[in-house]
């Protein structure tokens, strides 16, 4: 049976049980910020300088490819055992990707690691959604967002600390032994019922999304960068994810249980919310990996702490993402916050369109934070809409999905964003900024308009419903 915590006991005993859950999700958001850090050190050591980029891109590619699968399997089996595992797998990922002994071992191994962080971004949300209802979730759902910006902002710091003073291999090592204090806890504080044991997985429909997002991700990774757009191996990854997509679309509406469920985008919550995901992760991955760049070159910045620069537009999204759960749960009402995210979002991007060599570094950090209030509005909202938006069985399949689209979001605005900069570079790095953040201003100007036809449906107050157990046979009594 489920242990769903009443909500008037969620603030003291919820906040104990998720911190184990916390603890991993920030181990699968930290990993690649610290060996970002730690790639000139590797390269050093193991060689293969142009497999340089597959170390960072085969570990994103496997976690956007199993994130959806992992969700659909914890609605099918459980999210306990669905977490535990994923947690298993990443470390033993980690383990060897710090014992690897060449640059193609290690992206295999990275590959390993990628497919348990997938599990771990997909199980944290939808066991927040099992465990606390609607109406109180906002306020964890803010626990999510201040992972999400302590990983940026730590990572660099921790991976340059750690490759300095003990080697690159730690950058791996280090998760070990945090993960296993967050397998433990978990074991012994998540109680979570198990699903169905006899439900079918629809193996034809997860190979197609993972052929399918696979491709999508190498297009907006390989494209105008390693290859040419023109090239052929672009050419025929688009032609994989052309006629993947559709592939995998008739599988889903064949399967019993298919990965995602269609029926899902029926609603318009979360067909919105979808929307909403795709442009927070674009604008995001954006500004994350180009504003330290203006920052540096322009502004004189020091690189050895590029995270400390992200604190302007990281810091609102702690603070807002906290205050607007907090009044979410204390009034039900939640359709104000996406609406105030898309403006932020809009007002900061077009104020960081305008800057230019003469900006100075208060200015910059003042967008930044009208910026980062936006992505406050928005980030973990989405998620909690699109899960208010499906019954509790489709909770897993939402917050998968949610996830999923942030993650192409993210791939497909660093793409973008880094074809605009390259084609505005010869006038100067400030050119390149202004032109990356006028788009953004576009893209977020259409995520207010989507925000504006979400429906206000009243947040569940009561504990999610356990699922009804069959009606037992009466048993004859001796006469």
């Amino acid at each position: 049976m489920t242990t769903a915590i009443p909500a008037a006991h969620a603030p003291r005993n919820v906040r104990w049980i998720l911190l184990g859950v916390m603890l991993a999700m920030l181990l699968g958001m930290l990993d690649n910020m610290i060996v970002g850090t730690a790639m000139p050190t590797i390269v050093g050591q193991l060689g293969g300088l142009n497999h340089l980029s597959w170390v960072v891109s085969a570990y994103t590619l496997a976690t956007a490819a199993s994130t959806p699968i992992w969700a659909k399997l914890g609605d099918l089996f459980g999210r306990k055992p669905n977490f535990l595992t994923s947690i298993v797998i990443f470390l033993i990922g980690s383990g060897l990707s710090g014992a690897a002994q060449s640059m193609d071992q290690l992206i295999g191994f990275r590959v390993l690691q990628g497919i348990g962080a997938g599990g771990l971004a997909a199980g944290a949300f939808a066991i927040i959604g099992e465990l606390i209802p609607p109406r109180e979730r906002a306020k964890y759902m803010g626990m999510t967002a201040s992972v999400m910006a302590l990983a940026t902002i730590g990572g660099p710091l921790v991976g340059g600390f750690v490759t300095d003073h003990f080697g690159w291999r730690w950058a791996f090592y280090l998760n070990l032994p945090l993960g296993l204090i967050a397998l433990a806890w978990c074991q012994v504080m998540l109680h979570l019922n198990a699903r169905r044991p006899n439900a079918k997985i629809d193996y034809l429909g997860a190979a197609l999304l993972t052929v399918t997002i696979s491709a999508i991700v190498l297009v907006t990774t390989w494209g105008g960068t390693q290859y040419a757009w023109g090239s052929p191996q672009v050419l025929i990854t688009i032609a994989v994810a052309v006629l993947g997509l559709p592939a995998f679309l008739w599988s889903q509406q064949r399967a019993p249980e298919p990965i995602i469920p269609l029926g899902l985008f029926r609603n318009r919550n979360f067909v919105l919310t979808s929307v909403l995901s795709v442009i927070v992760g674009a604008a995001m991955f954006g500004a994350v990996s180009f504003l330290p760049l203006f920052q540096q070159k322009v502004q004189g910045a020091s690189a050895s702490n590029s995270g400390l620069l992200l604190l302007p537009m990281m810091v609102p999204i702690i603070v807002v993402s906290q205050i607007a759960g907090r009044i979410m749960s204390k009034t039900g009402r939640y359709k104000l916050f996406p609406i105030l995210g898309g403006l932020c979002l809009t007002a900061g991007s077009i104020a960081l369109a305008t800057m230019g060599n003469d900006t100075s570094r208060l200015e910059a950090g003042i967008y930044m934070v009208v910026f980062g209030a936006g992505l406050g509005f928005l980030m973990q909202m989405t998620v909690l809409i699109a899960q208010n938006s499906v019954e509790m069985k489709d909770i897993g399949a939402a917050s998968g999905v949610s996830t999923l689209f942030r993650t192409l979001g993210g791939s497909f605005g660093v793409a973008l964003f880094g074809a605009l900069f390259n084609h505005q570079a010869h006038a100067g790095i400030a050119a390149g900024i202004d032109s990356i953040f006028t788009w953004s201003s576009i893209l977020c100007a259409i995520a207010l308009v989507a925000s504006l036809f979400i429906v206000e449906v009243p947040l569940r107050q009561g504990p999610p419903a356990a699922p009804k157990e069959p009606a037992k046979e009466p048993v004859a009594q001796p006469s």
